[in-house]
């Protein structure tokens, strides 16, 4: 039996103060396993803009997934396009895809012709609250990004999501495509907050 010794980090409670902190451990975590790519989710790009910052120099990609058009407002696209074009002449790649543990699901459930809860919903229900809403978040992010061929189901990748804005939990996932989302692991989980 091997043991390796691995530092988690439990944040007091959950939402962006913790942002600084998670982009410094997944950096930190990608350079300790040798890891190419960091995911994040962004929706006005603040949060990637730290991200990028603590990932300079490192060596280490940035693939910024952020809300579809329309997640809020239909037409509207939240992220910051500033903020985009200054990313992307840095070299992050910059992702915008539909929702994969929601997407069309919400449609339905939302419906007052249809309702009802789905399948799909409850998978992400079930990591948002008993394990941390920023876990569900990296999770669906890594299946977009696998899904637009940012990152290979054969590569591990950091990957970091937060509660409703910025970061707070950090994890190690080894990728799948949505369709083969059984595939999907997560290997570690380097940062959550305790309290959701």
């Amino acid at each position: 039996m091997s043991f390796t010794a691995r530092n988690t980090y439990y944040f007091d409670a959950p939402g962006p103060a913790n942002t600084s902190d998670c982009a410094r451990f997944a950096a930190g975590r990608a350079l300790e396993l040798g890891l190419s790519k960091v995911v994040v989710a962004s929706t006005s790009g603040e949060t990637a803009k730290v991200f990028h910052s603590a990932l300079k120099g490192t060596g280490i990609s940035l693939i910024v997934v952020t809300h579809v058009v329309g997640f809020s407002q239909p037409g509207i696209w939240e992220f910051s396009p500033e903020i985009a074009a200054e990313l992307q002449a840095g070299g992050v790649r910059i992702i915008t895809g539909t929702h994969a543990l929601s997407g069309l699901e919400r449609s339905f459930s939302r419906s007052s012709k249809v309702g009802g809860g789905s399948r799909t919903e409850a998978v992400s229900e079930t990591l948002r609250r008993i394990i941390a809403v920023g876990l569900k978040v990296a999770v669906e992010c890594v299946l977009i990004a696998a899904d637009q061929g940012a990152v290979n189901t054969s590569e591990e990748v950091v990957a970091c999501g937060g509660t409703y804005s910025g970061a707070d939990t950090v994890c190690v996932i080894r990728p799948s495509h949505t369709a083969s989302f059984f595939d999907l692991q997560v290997r570690e989980i380097v940062a959550m907050p305790r309290v959701r």
